[in-house]
């Protein structure tokens, strides 16, 4: 398996979500989705620095878009989201 450096790879955001997806949820769960959107599967869509990859869904309702506001944001116990877009984190 070859490795990128942080700085070196085309899609370093996307690369920081998929390792945290990996460890979540199973290397070869997320490696199966991303396979399958890779042969035109709508299992996996990513695209970051006009690098796009997998295959988008059929409807525009399925897809999330992050901006860098969510970037940011704390993932606490309780949170009722008041926290999102500011620099502050929520207190649960």
């Amino acid at each position: 398996m070859h490795v990128h450096k942080p700085g070196n790879h085309p899609m370093p955001e996307i690369a920081v979500f998929v390792a945290e997806m990996k460890a979540a949820f199973g290397e070869r769960e997320i490696d199966e989705a991303i396979r399958l959107g890779k042969a035109e599967e709508p299992t996996f869509h990513a695209c970051e620095n006009g690098h796009p990859v997998g295959t988008t869904t059929p409807a525009a309702t399925n897809v999330w878009r992050a901006d860098r506001a969510l970037r940011n944001r704390h993932h606490c116990n309780g949170c009722d989201g008041s926290c999102i877009g500011t620099t502050q984190s929520c207190v649960a």
